[in-house]
């Protein structure tokens, strides 16, 4: 089964699991005067919402590329991601304001044994659930899925939390519904913030995992051509589209029909191991000699600057006294310009008869 298929599926089970929740709490809610219950049951609403919606971006972000968005329409789904975290954060306002009201006129509840059971079976209805949804999401990739399964969950702790206030009641006619009731809001609205950061974060563009990153790097530099893999850059398009881009260093006297075989084989190799398309660009490697004495001193100078974490592209450029390289200079360092300064007007000084053609990276990948 592929992957919009397992997420529209885990959808509709939960769609159906939470409509019947919605139906059995709602009921005992209303019989037993319980707002903790109704709200219960207000967020299992809300719940299968967003499993419809989940649904409906995973349609969406599945229509094929075209003119206007040549990279696909996976991004929908952090937009879901987003819409499913407001509705879940609307839920929450609501039930704290209607908890509030609850400790102002508390009311009379009377809770049953059948309740009690009913509630303690959808304990465990949503605690499997939220556990089936999760592993699923995490399975194919889906902030959605997870987002929803991680919701689940929640909502088991929070029907546990009801559980042991209708037992308390039930006992010793010991009612604590408004306060369970706003503890329970605030969790909701807890749950709701992590999941619209989490898909905020994606829309924006975070630091690739160096899981992958690591894992791509690895598997270029096995190609025996390559002595080096740089500027790995991975744009993402959605949960299940990703494109690269990176440098990788060959020797300078390989001919260009060489070079082509060579990027052509990794691009081919990437794409069927990772599902990633590549953009390839090249590095050639000439320090040895003269140029290698150059390169020692360059190496020796940037030892000084802890906020130097790499240093790449290397290459001389003797008939027009050039000297190339590539800088990746912390995020946190505060005056990258002058660093770069500092560097050329150093090298200048060890070797007057060049110019230093230098690019500052930023520190995209690990």
């Amino acid at each position: 089964m592929d992957r919009n298929k397992k997420i529209v599926k885990t959808s509709i089970i939960g769609i159906i699991t939470n409509i019947v929740l919605v139906a059995f709490k709602a009921t005992i809610g209303l019989i037993v005067n319980s707002i903790a219950v109704i709200l219960d049951a207000v967020n299992n609403l809300t719940d299968a919402i967003s499993s419809i919606v989940t649904i409906v971006g995973t349609k969406l972000a599945n229509k094929q590329p075209d003119k206007k968005h040549p990279y696909g329409h996976g991004r929908i789904e952090y937009f879901t991601s987003i819409i499913i975290a407001a509705i879940v954060l609307f839920a929450g306002v609501t039930a704290i304001k209607e908890s509030f009201l609850k400790i102002i006129n508390p009311g009379e509840t009377d809770y049953s044994i059948i309740s009690l059971i009913i509630i303690a079976v959808a304990v465990l209805v949503k605690f499997f659930l939220g556990r089936y949804v999760k592993k699923v999401g995490k399975d194919v990739n889906s902030q959605s899925l997870v987002a929803s399964g991680q919701d689940a969950f929640m909502d088991a702790v929070l029907s546990f939390s009801t559980l042991v206030a209708g037992i308390l009641n039930f006992i010793w006619h010991f009612s604590i519904e408004g306060y369970l009731g706003i503890i329970i809001s605030i969790f909701i609205i807890k749950s709701a913030i992590e999941m619209i950061k989490e898909a905020a974060n994606s829309m924006l563009g975070e630091r690739a995992d160096s899981e992958l990153s690591n894992q791509i790097k690895q598997r270029v530099l096995q190609f025996k051509e390559v002595q080096g893999v740089y500027d790995l850059n991975l744009h993402n398009y959605g949960p299940s589209k990703i494109i690269a881009s990176f440098h990788i260093q060959v020797r300078n006297d390989m001919n260009a029909g060489e070079i082509h075989i060579l990027t052509r084989e990794i691009a081919y190799k990437i794409y069927e191991e990772f599902g990633i398309t590549v953009t390839i660009g090249i590095y050639a490697a000439n320090d040895k000699g003269e140029f290698g004495i150059i390169k020692n001193e360059l190496e020796n100078i940037v030892r000084e600057y802890k906020e130097i974490l790499q240093i790449h592209g290397f290459y001389v450029d003797k008939e027009k006294s050039n000297v190339f390289f590539d800088l990746i200079i912390d995020f946190d360092a505060e005056d990258k310009k002058r660093i770069q300064t500092e560097i050329t007007d150093k090298m200048k000084e060890k070797f007057p008869e060049y110019n230093y053609n230098i690019i500052l990276d930023p520190d995209i990948t690990d």
